[in-house]
């Protein structure tokens, strides 16, 4: 096939190329982006289930019901990577102040290397106890 007589080539084939280049980081950019989201969920998830921690604590001492009432807050957190904590100082009217540290997995493939594996992600929340 001859070329156009203003000496214009075709471009098709270099458009091809140039797609075939930039495809890779186009998918990876979007990808990260995805984890990000995924990330900030996670964070919304870890407060949200603090906030819900300390509500309980402030009405009850059990341990293990404030560990349940904080991961019923947030159910999409895996349960085997979040640490509940409860400092109390004292009785009716002082703080209790419920902290939950969590690892964050990285789910999206090809992008494990962005992030080096789990994000760790702390909050805490205080409330004022109703018993005692």
């Amino acid at each position: 096939m001859r070329p156009p007589p203003d000496g214009r080539g075709s471009q098709g084939g270099t458009a091809a190329v140039e797609f075939a280049l930039v495809l890779p980081l186009v998918l990876m950019v979007a990808l990260a982006l995805v984890q990000t989201g995924l990330l900030v969920r996670d964070r919304l998830l870890v407060e949200a289930a603090t906030r819900a921690g300390a509500r309980a604590a402030a009405v009850q001492d059990d341990p293990s019901a404030i560990r349940t009432a904080a991961l019923a807050a947030a159910p999409s957190l895996e349960d085997g990577s979040v640490e509940v904590e409860v400092a109390r100082a004292g009785l009716r009217g002082e703080p209790v102040t419920v902290s939950l540290r969590y690892a964050a997995p990285v789910r999206v493939p090809f992008v494990e290397w962005l992030f080096g594996g789990p994000v760790g992600m702390n909050a805490s929340t205080t409330a004022r106890q109703e018993f005692g």
